[in-house]
């Protein structure tokens, strides 16, 4: 799932390809990835006709698992089997990402409910596409962590204790509800500004903060380490998700529009292959998301969603709680229907 860090661009790398005569995303021939969902060689197929007049799309993420079907569709040549030229663009922070989104250099971006909202408030009227994880509890993962040492052992345990965590972000929600659940009263839910998930993840394990919110790598890497994870939330009523969101636009064109059902079939069939065969997909998430050499070898690769717009009943309760927080100055509606926003 999304987790921001402080940085910036670290890598780039294109793919590009015009059609491929002979070759239809439904053939056999498809670079060996076998188990593709029907329904994404549907979608990719029904518009390929469209493929000569298709824009060149400049997608953007944060290196983290959460894009791995695309990962898999570059190096696989898949973009090229489906005739789109496409740019995959690694950010190392939110920040980054949500300037290159509003300047119209990245056309469509890995990121989350909350950052998205914050777009659309500020005047960047993006749209939720799909689910890049988290169409239920299981896909993906972020949760409460105490160090070695420490004699913390439920959440009941961290009422009035300071968390470490980063203000308006995925780990800083999930950490809020889990401590509802756990019967914590909103007044003893206390965080502490660690917006660096390094640091914030050093000080938790060496006992310079009573424990951390973060995001499915580090727990992992935590475990690794001796470190426990209290609670996560990938049991129970589904409350993370990362999203896929167009640009301003984008999706309201037609050549956006056509560009986008190539891609959703592009993803699709990626999704379905890595769903089928896990660990022949290792290789590509460790050269493109960061995880520890500690826990690469052993991380549990997800199972990625085809291509669904974001329900309302998990989008809107984080704006809820973004305007509680003082995140957002006025409330907004989210629209499943197209994935837009309104004030």
């Amino acid at each position: 799932m999304v987790s921001r860090q402080n940085g910036g661009v670290v890598s780039r790398r294109t793919f590009t390809g015009g059609l491929i005569a002979g070759i239809g995303l439904a053939g056999a021939s498809l670079l060996g990835l076998a188990g593709c969902s029907d329904g994404g060689q549907q979608r990719a197929a029904s518009a390929r006709s469209e493929a000569s007049k298709l824009p060149s799309v400049v997608i953007g993420t944060m290196p983290t698992e959460d894009t791995l079907p695309f990962y898999a569709a570059a190096d696989q040549g898949l973009f090229a089997q489906a005739g789109i030229d496409a740019t995959v663009e690694f950010f190392q922070s939110a920040q980054e990402l949500s300037v290159a989104v509003t300047s119209g250099d990245v056309q469509l971006a890995m990121t989350d409910p909350m950052v998205s909202a914050s777009l659309w408030a500020a005047g960047t009227h993006i749209t939720l596409e799909w689910i890049t994880l988290g169409t239920d509890a299981s896909q993906g993962r972020f949760g409460v962590q105490v160090g070695p040492n420490s004699t913390f052992t439920s959440l009941a345990d961290l009422a009035g204790v300071p968390v470490g965590m980063g203000s308006d972000t995925v780990p800083e929600y999930v950490f809020d509800v889990l401590m509802q659940r756990a019967g914590v009263p909103d007044d003893q839910i206390v965080g502490e500004e660690i917006k660096k998930l390094p640091v914030r993840y050093q000080m938790m394990e060496s006992g310079q903060v009573a424990a951390a919110a973060l995001p499915g790598s580090m727990l992992a890497l935590g475990e690794a380490n001796g470190c426990r994870t209290l609670a996560d939330d990938t049991t129970g009523e589904n409350i993370s998700a990362s999203v896929m969101v167009a640009g301003p636009g984008f999706a309201q064109s037609s050549q956006g529009a056509a560009a986008l059902e190539v891609l959703k079939g592009v993803w699709d069939q990626a999704a379905s292959a890595i769903n089928a065969d896990p660990d022949a997909y290792r290789s590509v998430l460790i050269a493109n998301a960061n995880l520890s050499d500690a826990v690469a070898s052993s991380y549990p690769i997800s199972t990625y969603p085809t291509c669904v717009r974001p329900p309302a009943d998990l989008v809107t309760p984080v704006l809820e709680w973004m305007t509680r927080k003082g995140y957002l100055a006025t409330a907004l509606t989210y629209h499943e229907e197209d994935g837009s926003f309104s004030a």
